[in-house]
């Protein structure tokens, strides 16, 4: 199916793709798809019926963003977009380009609508790596129709892309590839005889296309590149052709390359699929992500700060020991390093996701928090004061106050709050590991206490609501 008039797409600031021969072009450059035919994956939004579809399809184009992995086919589908609404395209790199370019770009849309009647789409690759100043600069000519951006991101566009923006766009999710879908784009390059490598011969089996599709992890061009580089280092037969082996992908294949950027949304993807983990009570989950971040690049350090957080926000008083197991594996990475220091940031997860779990602690102090914030601050009870001087005795600091060492089981019955809090409650222990003991505890002391109750109501003080 051919969308749209067949004309070349004009580039600017980063349109070599128009200019330079196919023949010299790498692969993944010259197997970059023109219609939806040849398109492969993103049916979430390809599909039939599907709202991109029926977009590119019909030509009514409007503002849009293309959020998704590198090499999942963003460029490539702003590309169609302009061809299926017979748009003058225009490629431009926020990495490369600034303000002045902008300009340039806009006065040149300004004049092809004049005196040509065509409208621009203004491809903005990495459209994240503009700032706010930038990005505002487009917002007059994107609501006059002057422009229809068509911005790519591989972050996340409610953090990067200002709202005014934002709101003016249609956002579109775009997914990894799996390994069924590289495998087919590996095929088409190794079949394709006018832009990919069919003139050579090339040999590969199933099981080499599927080695090297994981390798891809999700991107294209990963792939196709990788694809171009193999038959290059392959032995020639003039009989036989080029034989895709096992040998070969030794050479060509290093350590998968993981997706991640320490700044980026991936690391706080990541991070939280770690400590949702850890909550969870699985080891062997945490342990992956763990690894995953570790072998991309993180920060091990980080990873411990996260663990000593999760030891006192999810594991608490249930289990005392985590906190300081927490703490032993971040010393010991100090100590040691990478990696044998890995191995304590692995025992430490380990512990922390089989420990009990209770997150007592961390609402107490998000309570409490709350409290001395938004509550009237009132002075110090007097029987709580210290009276280090004679003068303070006589106003009444310290007076009739209880030494509970004085009293049986080292408890007295008496009111630590300020009068506006009286009766507050924000430590409610749990029925798990330690903090059974500590209820137990709280309870018998309590029990015999009548708590003071605030509007609304509450339940004994020491004891869970």
């Amino acid at each position: 199916m051919q969308i749209g008039p067949k004309k070349p797409a004009g580039d600017l600031f980063g349109g070599e793709a128009g200019r330079v021969s196919r023949q010299w072009a790498p692969l993944a450059e010259r197997m970059r798809p023109e219609t939806l035919d040849d398109f492969v994956g993103q049916q979430h939004l390809l599909g039939e019926g599907k709202v991109l579809r029926d977009t590119i399809e019909k030509g009514h184009i409007y503002s849009m963003i293309f959020w998704g992995p590198p090499g999942t086919g963003k460029t490539t589908l702003a590309r169609i977009v302009a061809r299926a609404s017979g748009c003058h395209f225009i490629s431009f790199s926020a990495v490369l380009s600034g303000v002045k370019e902008i300009r340039e770009v806009i006065e040149e849309a300004k004049g092809r609508m004049k005196y040509h009647g065509q409208r621009t789409v203004l491809f903005v690759d990495e459209i994240h790596r503009f700032n706010k100043a930038q990005q505002d600069a487009f917002l007059p000519h994107v609501e006059r129709g002057t422009l229809i951006l068509i911005g790519a991101t591989t972050e996340n566009p409610s953090f990067e892309v200002i709202s005014p923006l934002l709101s003016r766009a249609r956002v579109f999710v775009l997914e990894p590839l799996c390994v069924e879908e590289i495998m087919e784009i590996l095929r088409r390059a190794l079949g394709d005889r006018e832009r990919g490598l069919g003139g050579l011969e090339v040999k590969a089996s199933d099981e080499f296309l599927r080695n090297l599709a994981v390798f891809a992890n999700g991107d294209a061009r990963v792939g196709l590149s990788t694809l171009e580089l193999a038959v290059e280092l392959a032995p020639s037969d003039q009989r036989t052709g080029r034989a895709l082996t096992e040998e070969v992908l030794k050479k060509v294949l290093g350590r998968k390359s993981l997706v991640y950027d320490k700044n980026g949304e991936e690391h706080y993807n990541l991070i939280s699929a770690f400590h949702k983990s850890l909550r969870g009570g699985d080891p062997d989950a945490a342990l992956y992500w763990l690894g995953r971040m570790l072998e991309a690049g993180e920060d091990p350090l980080y990873v411990a700060r996260r663990m000593v957080r999760f030891a006192s926000e999810d594991v608490g008083n249930a289990d005392p020991q985590a906190l300081q197991m927490a703490l032993a594996a971040a010393e010991a990475f100090r100590f040691l390093g990478s990696p044998e220091g890995d191995l304590a940031l692995a025992q430490a997860a380990v512990y922390l996701a089989t420990a009990p779990k209770s997150n007592a602690i961390y609402t107490a102090h998000r309570d409490m928090i709350r409290d001395v914030r938004e509550k009237k601050t009132l002075p110090v009870p007097m029987h709580l004061r210290n009276a280090p001087t004679r003068l303070m005795k006589e106003l009444g600091y310290g007076r009739e106050y209880k030494y509970p060492h004085d009293y049986p089981g080292r408890f007295v019955e008496e009111d630590y709050f300020p009068e506006n809090l009286k009766g507050r409650v924000y430590y409610r222990p749990r029925e798990s590991g330690f903090e059974k003991e500590i209820r137990a505890r709280l309870a018998a002391w309590w029990k015999d206490r009548r708590k003071s109750r605030e509007p609304g109501g509450g339940s004994e003080r020491g004891a869970p609501p």
